[in-house]
């Protein structure tokens, strides 16, 4: 398992809605963000790349996904420069692969 609900178990002190309404939101959301990406990257959007890399971290982050956070982290430190698209484009697919498998993993953990 590459995520934890620590953080929203902290947040939710026992309300199981509220951690399956995060859960929830992150299966709607990250997503069409990763999607979003993916295309301002094969457009060489920078300023997309920056955007979404930036809201994506704080939703991985959320599930304990450090790794992953870091990653979304080191494409939007490169998206603010015209001239790291190759270090974005590698960096990418392992953003991808673990937001992905988390997705599934969460689908499959709380049945949605």
């Amino acid at each position: 398992m590459i995520y934890s609900l620590d953080k929203i178990n902290e947040m939710a002190e026992g309300d199981q809605d509220f951690v399956t309404s995060v859960v929830s939101v992150f299966l709607e959301e990250v997503p069409i963000d990763m999607e979003d990406l993916e295309k301002a990257i094969a457009q060489r959007d920078y300023e997309n790349v920056y955007k979404l890399a930036h809201k994506i971290k704080p939703n991985v982050d959320l599930l304990g996904m450090e790794q992953t956070r870091a990653t979304a982290l080191e494409i939007e430190t490169l998206g603010k420069t015209t001239t790291n698209i190759d270090e974005i484009e590698t960096k990418f697919p392992l953003l991808k692969k673990d937001v992905l498998q988390v997705i599934g993993e969460l689908k499959k953990d709380f049945n949605l």
